[in-house]
């Protein structure tokens, strides 16, 4: 019987897939693992690679575009581990990563859940890889970029968290979803993923969740992976991606910061996250006039 289940959710992503399963098997855990794969609808032939390189791999094959929450929890629902492991396909496990994130939910029963220290490429730190809770104020910091002018102020740093080390362990509001490991009581209690979000911030809505549980979620970076990003719908479909991130934030903050603030403040925070879309939307639009992809006669 599994004890870890590997949670991977695909769309389009043959190659990065094909890399990031090589890298499980590469650096295996020591416990019994199962990998589950959750497919989009991919029409890149992710469907037959699996079939004939990967015949462990167990596929669940959705017939649409379902995001991210609800073919997430497709796979842990499917799973039969005490742990589970939710990992983006464009990602490379480390040697040793596994294990090293297994042995700190062991250590730490009070923890529902823990995050890696999650590399980009060129090995630099991903910093949304540890996150504060994105309240108004952490969030303006950060698209106004104050986090980056004063790194180690806490009150401009509150969202991504650049004041703390990198190498430490630390307990902090939420971690990515390109890689969490998650104690399956935990999930169980929680609910699993809102599904009301398609894609972004149900990674941030869960660990919320858990927390108000009384679980803690942590980031360790004794465990490393990388992260390539950008590899899936988001680059397909930039302005989708744009919207959604935007509609996945202003449902997160409903749900779960609107209670804190005035009806006045959230009517004018509403009002600042609807022309930060526009605006991105409008930036989109320059980039992509200003480097139009190849033309077709």
């Amino acid at each position: 019987m599994p004890e870890l289940s590997i949670c991977i959710v695909t769309l389009n992503t043959r190659q990065c897939l094909r890399g990031c399963l090589d890298s499980l098997a590469a650096h295996p855990s020591s416990l019994p693992t199962e990998v589950i794969v959750v497919d989009n609808a991919s029409s890149d032939g992710t469907q037959a690679m699996l079939a004939a390189e990967y015949p462990h791999v167990t596929l669940i094959q959705n017939d649409k575009n379902e995001g991210f929450a609800r073919p997430s929890n497709q796979a842990m629902r499917a799973a039969s581990g005490r742990y589970l492991l939710l990992l983006n396909p464009d990602t490379l496990v480390h040697a040793d990563a596994l294990d090293a994130l297994v042995a700190f939910l062991e250590q730490h029963p009070e923890a529902g859940i823990v995050g890696p220290k999650v590399l980009n490429r060129d090995g630099s730190l991903q910093m949304a890889c540890r996150r504060g809770i994105p309240r108004p104020g952490a969030m303006i910091s950060y698209f106004l970029k104050l986090h980056r002018l004063f790194p180690r102020n806490r009150r401009f740093g509150g969202y991504l968290l650049n004041y703390l080390g990198e190498d430490e362990t630390q307990l902090v509001d939420g971690v990515s979803g390109s890689c969490m490991l998650v104690r399956r009581s935990a999930a169980e209690q929680a609910g699993y993923f809102d599904e009301q979000f398609f894609a972004y911030q149900e990674d941030a809505d869960f660990c919320f969740q858990v927390q108000r549980l009384g679980w803690k979620v942590y980031y360790h970076p004794a465990a490393h992976i990388t992260h390539f990003g950008g590899q899936g719908g988001s680059r397909a479909q930039p302005y989708r991606a744009i919207y959604e991130w935007h509609r996945s934030y202003y449902r997160y903050y409903r749900k779960n910061l609107a209670r804190d603030y005035c009806v006045v403040f959230n009517g004018f925070y509403y009002a600042l996250m609807f022309l930060k879309l526009l605006l991105s939307l409008f930036i989109n639009l320059l980039r992509r006039e200003k480097h139009p992809g190849p033309r077709r006669g």
